[in-house]
């Protein structure tokens, strides 16, 4: 079997290891941040997705240009019954 670079990992310095680890956390900080600033707008987009669903069955959905089509109760698709239903980041 050939050798390639990519298989040679140069080892890692204690100083890059350090600095690496903190990197690390400080991203998962920040994912922390993000993630329960979306959980917090639930309730919100819960009523912003009410309020477009109603919009388009009543006033209708732009198909082209000036024309407007109706989109009816059934073609709305249901919201899954699942905890992460409202989920923005992953």
């Amino acid at each position: 079997m050939s050798k390639h670079v990519q298989d040679e990992k140069p080892p890692m310095t204690a100083e890059a290891k350090e600095w690496f680890d903190k990197e690390i956390a400080s991203q998962e900080d920040r994912y922390k941040a993000i993630v329960d600033e979306q959980d917090g707008l639930i309730p919100e987009r819960e009523k912003w997705y009410t309020d477009f669903l109603e919009i388009v069955q009543t006033r209708g959905f732009s198909v082209t240009g000036d024309t407007r089509r109706p989109i009816s109760k059934e073609e709305v698709p249901e919201k899954p019954d699942r905890p992460d239903a409202m989920r923005v980041v992953w």
